[in-house]
């Protein structure tokens, strides 16, 4: 037997009472009325012997009865024996799931949060002192049942997700806490967390219930302009297992709301909806979707930023510019024109289309800063020459630019012109390009020189079907292919009304915005384009200040850990990141850039595991991982404890106790035999 709270021994101090209670009666005096005194020997003798017996089986009764309740204060068990192992451990790890999805509510209305924190409570007061508790939050230490209880009541909700616990090689059994969600948990995930342990899985049900959240997000265009409507793509899903009827949506930019709808969505379905937005100054926009919904509110709100595209830097190179009126006229795009020979390759360097046009020759330096461009994902546009003298370094330019060998024209005295076909609004090039067209277009007309070996995206085609204008992917970047010169008298596309749509559409998919407009808490890290400013190394300082960045959120700064690559920097995001909400990119006292992160959205899917698909997941390969049902009141934990650690004798010493206190009772009412024997002398006389 053993004892798990032996300290209570210590009451065995009260059995002293009895004794002393006992050895004051021995010399309080007793009247005895008698009328004969021929008797009064055997009268004495008899009364004085029976007292005596029956005072001390009374003091052995009182004793007997604090004694037990004592030892059962102490909690009395019979330890499982382990053959070659003696008792069972005591140790026992608790990980509770204080992910956000922990939030649905019980049967009893309260969070399964509440409830897992309330049965851990429970277990730990079932172990008591003598048990060595692990809670998986606190990290590996062991803790005192005071400190557990206090590390449980300063728990809280957070984004991050149960994970293995590799390298924890401590003995005892392990009890996890969680909802098993469907999408976080699997077999090879479980078995991981058990890591060859006694692990006992306690499921926490949830009420059926909806729960609509904001999937996705994102604008029609990259290239988003201040006071110019921008449309706003929002997909809500519903992750729950109950249909969300009329729910209110709204949107904000800043403190003012923009738009607001409503949405009707079924278990497991997504609804888009598209609002329209204005950017009203050059700043970045901090924006918020509000669901108003209950009761799982951890996701009701969906972070975002949107900021103005930056003016496109287009260079032009050639024997003269053909853009220049184009781009050169338009804010939206800073247009530099460089001649041959000419070109400046810190220029190159920061461009975001580059279009080489009609050139005589393409050297080795320009044909590697070109491919330079579309690895880091610029845009280049290609535009033949008629020349036969220029086709090999056009040859060499096409294999750096990954489109292969291309077929060049013998080329007539006279070209042949012919027309190009009319594009369809319904490509994505061109996709809100054109109003309503007219029935009957003239379209350009081009004699063309070369033909690709390799298959492109084609954008303008002629009408016999051979490409004018292709999109090649390459790198990071595209690279884009005229068949034909822009100069006559292959050409008059350079005076269409098409030339204009045409190249701003060019230039404004070569943009691309590196800062998404929200990402998550559970990625492990981002790539962010850095100011021009800060890639120039100004001094001692500079580096140090690059190897500064922080993520600042009110009072709480973060310092991820960052690699940079050039004018870009990679942000691995720490571990301690786990709210919700608008962070600041600062360098020394600098706001570089604000960005928003939202929790995993596959918290919000709360479809789980019952206890009976759990015990089907595992299967039958698996006896060291349990799968126990908590009960009302924990009384499942409670029995399951009891099994583990041993059969308790409690209640047993409570009985002997209560039998000690009836023979107590009885001696005292039925152990007057003394006092009757007196009674009838005095009577007959």
């Amino acid at each position: 037997m053993q004892l798990l709270y032996p300290w209570f021994l210590l009451g065995l101090g009260a059995t002293i009472i009895p004794i002393i209670i006992h050895l004051l009666q021995l010399r309080k005096p007793q009247r005895v009325l008698f009328t004969n005194i021929a008797i009064i020997r055997d009268v004495e003798l008899t009364t004085v012997r029976h007292r005596r017996v029956q005072q001390l089986l009374i003091l052995l009764a009182r004793i007997l009865a604090i004694s037990a309740l004592v030892v059962a204060f102490c909690q009395p068990i019979l330890p499982v024996r382990d053959e070659g192992r003696g008792a069972v451990s005591q140790s026992v790890a608790i990980w509770i799931d204080n992910s956000f999805s922990m939030q649905a509510p019980q049967a009893a209305g309260e969070r399964l949060f509440d409830g897992a924190v309330g049965q851990a409570k429970i277990l730990g007061q079932a172990l008591g002192q003598s048990g060595n508790i692990r809670l998986k939050q606190a990290g590996r230490r062991t803790l005192s049942k005071d400190a557990y209880l206090d590390e449980l009541a300063n728990l809280r909700l957070s984004g991050k997700t149960i994970r293995a616990n590799s390298g924890d090689n401590s003995e005892g059994s392990v009890y996890i806490f969680s909802d098993f969600q469907r999408n976080q948990f699997s077999a090879k995930n479980i078995e991981a967390l058990a890591e060859g342990k006694q692990t006992l899985l306690v499921p926490m049900v949830a009420e059926p219930t909806g729960n609509v959240y904001v999937d996705s997000l994102w604008v029609e265009d990259a290239f988003v302009r201040m006071r110019t409507n921008v449309g706003m793509h929002i997909r809500v899903r519903n992750g729950g297992n109950a249909a969300v009827n009329d729910c209110p949506v709204k949107v904000y930019l800043g403190a003012k709301q923009v738009a607001a709808f409503r949405v009707a969505v079924e278990p497991g379905k997504s609804a888009v909806t598209v609002v329209q937005v204005q950017l009203a100054d050059a700043g970045t926009a901090l924006g918020r979707v509000v669901i108003e919904e209950q009761p799982v509110t951890f996701d009701n709100t969906y972070y975002f930023t949107l900021q103005p595209a930056a003016a496109i830097r287009v260079v032009e190179i050639g024997e003269e510019p053909a853009t220049e009126q184009a781009y050169g006229n338009e804010p939206l795009f800073a247009y530099v024109f460089a001649k041959a020979g000419r070109v400046d390759f810190g220029v190159l360097k920061q461009a975001n289309l580059v279009i080489v046009r009609e050139l005589g020759g393409i050297d080795a330096g320009l044909r590697e800063a070109l491919g330079q461009v579309v690895r880091r994902g610029g845009s280049v546009v290609v535009v033949p020459t008629s020349g036969k003298t220029a086709r090999n370094s056009y040859q060499a330019l096409f294999k750096e630019l990954g489109i292969g060998e291309a077929q060049w024209e013998n080329g007539a005295a006279v070209p042949e012109l012919r027309e190009v076909a009319m594009p369809s609004g319904q490509e994505p090039f061109f996709r809100n390009v054109f109003g309503a067209q007219p029935r009957a277009v003239t379209m350009p007309r081009v004699a063309p020189v070369l033909r690709w070996a390799r298959t492109g995206t084609d954008i303008l085609r002629m009408r016999d079907g051979e490409s004018y204008l292709a999109e090649f992917a390459t790198g990071k970047g595209k690279a884009y292919v005229f068949s034909a010169p822009l100069a006559r008298p292959y050409s008059d596309f350079a005076e269409h009304t098409l030339f204009v749509p045409v190249m701003y559409r060019l230039a404004m998919l070569s943009y691309r915005n590196e800062q998404l407009p929200a990402y998550r808490l559970t990625q492990p890290g981002l790539n962010l384009q850095l100011p021009e400013q800060s890639t120039v190394a100004k001094g001692a300082g500079s580096a140090a200040d690059e190897a500064g960045i922080r993520l600042v959120k009110d009072s709480l700064v973060l310092i991820p850990g960052q690699r940079r690559q050039g004018n870009e920097v990679r942000l691995e995001l720490p571990a301690g990141m786990d709210m919700p909400g608008f962070y600041q990119v600062r360098r020394g006292e600098k706001v570089l850039t604000t960005l928003a992160f939202n929790a995993d959205k596959a918290e919000s899917e709360l479809a789980a595991y019952s206890a009976d698909e759990l015990r089907q997941l595992i299967g039958p390969n698996h006896p060291n991982i349990r799968v126990v049902e908590s009960g009302a009141d924990g009384a499942g934990l409670r029995a399951l404890q009891a099994e583990q650690t041993g059969t308790p004798l409690w209640r047993y010493w409570v009985l002997l106790a209560l039998l000690a206190l009836l023979a107590e009772v009885l001696l005292v009412r039925f152990g007057r035999r003394g006092n009757g024997a007196l009674a009838r002398p005095a009577a007959a006389a």
